[in-house]
């Protein structure tokens, strides 16, 4: 039995940077073509976008701003170059947020995560993820099709159903939520049902921490995980060696600084940034909103595309303070207009029944003079005063937060 799904997830990673980049101009020409996009991307030749460096001198576009540019644009923002008629199924999630799903076959790009999963040709699996408007059950119910497995279309809830069907059909693979697997685990074992036949099980929507691994693991059931978003389908996906999440094919992914889009280093926490391949639904540089970091090296696996650490937290760190509102773009700015800086943080208490900050700066030159023109900035920038406190660096955490409201 192979280990891997298929060919490209073995290469050699500078082939398969070229070939993304090969592919990227045309992809860029074809979202173009949607009027949305043709703004966003106002001035920018697709032909000169061949490399990370020229993808990253592009404007991010944030899932956050999505719904009222879908209000505002119906029913795809003006971001989609095709009409509603060319597509297999129309969405919509909470925002609104309106998605189409193509008419190819694992339109979400699910199966390579459902085989590193273990499952095979032939499984069976029940699918408890929602079916009723929001993709995500065609999301999972696409990808075991594709990879030539049985589903049994279940979607959330109705515990005693479930435990009928697993009982008539044995699955031996589980998609949904953790949080619901283990209320079909624990359903079972109160009422003397048989649902040994689940082996096997992929999980997202939710946080999948090692204990609940470990658990579903010592009740016979092997659980990985994967990052998947409604707009986007499977991103990266947990795989044997558990040390990673692996990201998935036909996809550009970079971390960038919270509320920018330039790239931070690599093993530095910030903000995922993905780049769709698909010509049907093109997304360029969306932005997530969700923390997370690229680890280096291959995984032991054998797969050799980029790996990050899974989801490390939300990235919109947006705070009140004093009534003006306070981004993470800004502190990034901040950060901009000095040099030799390095992370930098905006802590935010109460002193006495009023709001205080500090701003922690990592630098190697510290000074009197550097204080007040960093102090300075804060000002001209946020529009209010603060503290400065000057850090050795490396004394800041890397996990991505530049404000840290401790309220």
């Amino acid at each position: 039995m192979t280990d891997h799904y298929d060919a490209l997830e073995t290469r050699e990673p500078g082939a398969r940077e070229c070939e993304l980049f090969a592919r990227l101009p045309n992809l860029l020409a074809r979202a173009m073509a949607a009027p949305a996009y043709a703004v966003h991307l106002s001035g920018v030749d697709p032909q000169a976008v061949t490399s990370r460096a020229a993808l990253a001198a592009l404007p991010v576009l944030r899932k956050s701003a999505l719904p009222a540019l879908h209000k505002a644009s119906l029913p795809f923002g003006g971001f989609v170059p095709d009409q509603p008629g060319a597509f297999a199924r129309l969405f919509t999630s909470p925002g609104p947020i309106f998605e189409p799903e193509s008419a190819a076959a694992d339109p979400w790009r699910g199966a390579r995560a459902l085989f590193a999963a273990g499952l095979r040709k032939g499984d069976v699996v029940i699918n408890t993820f929602s079916y009723h408007l929001t993709p995500g059950g065609f999301i999972f119910d696409g990808a075991a099709r594709a990879l030539g497995c049985a589903v049994i279309p279940a979607g959330p809830g109705n515990t005693e159903q479930q435990l009928d069907l697993i009982e008539a059909y044995r699955p031996s693979a589980y998609s949904g939520t953790p949080d619901f697997l283990k209320i079909l685990l624990d359903a079972a074992a109160d009422t003397g049902r048989d649902v040994s036949s689940i082996t096997r099980a992929l999980v997202s929507g939710a946080a999948f921490p090692k204990s609940l691994q470990d658990e579903f693991r010592a009740r016979g059931v092997d659980a990985y995980q994967a990052f998947a978003t409604a707009d986007l389908g499977f991103i990266a996906y947990e795989t044997t060696a558990r040390d990673s999440l692996v990201v998935n094919e036909d996809l550009i992914l970079e971390i960038v600084k919270p509320g920018t889009g330039e790239p931070v280093a690599v093993g530095e926490v910030g903000e995922i940034v993905v780049t769709s391949l698909d010509p049907h639904h093109p997304w360029i540089r969306l932005a997530l909103g969700d923390l997370s970091a690229v680890l280096t090296g291959e995984s032991p696996c054998g797969r050799t595309n980029q790996r990050i650490k899974g989801w490390m937290g939300r990235a919109d760190q947006t705070t009140k303070i004093k009534g003006m509102f306070v981004r993470p773009e800004q502190i990034a700015e901040i950060a901009r207009r000095h040099d030799g800086l390095g992370r930098l943080r905006l802590v935010v208490r109460r002193d006495g029944e009023t709001d205080a900050m500090t701003l922690k700066a990592e630098t190697a030159a510290a000074g009197e003079a550097l204080r007040e023109a960093l102090a300075a900035s804060l000002q001209a920038v946020t529009k209010l005063r603060g503290a400065i406190e000057l850090v050795a660096p490396g004394a800041l955490p890397n996990d991505g937060k530049m404000i840290a409201d401790e309220r």
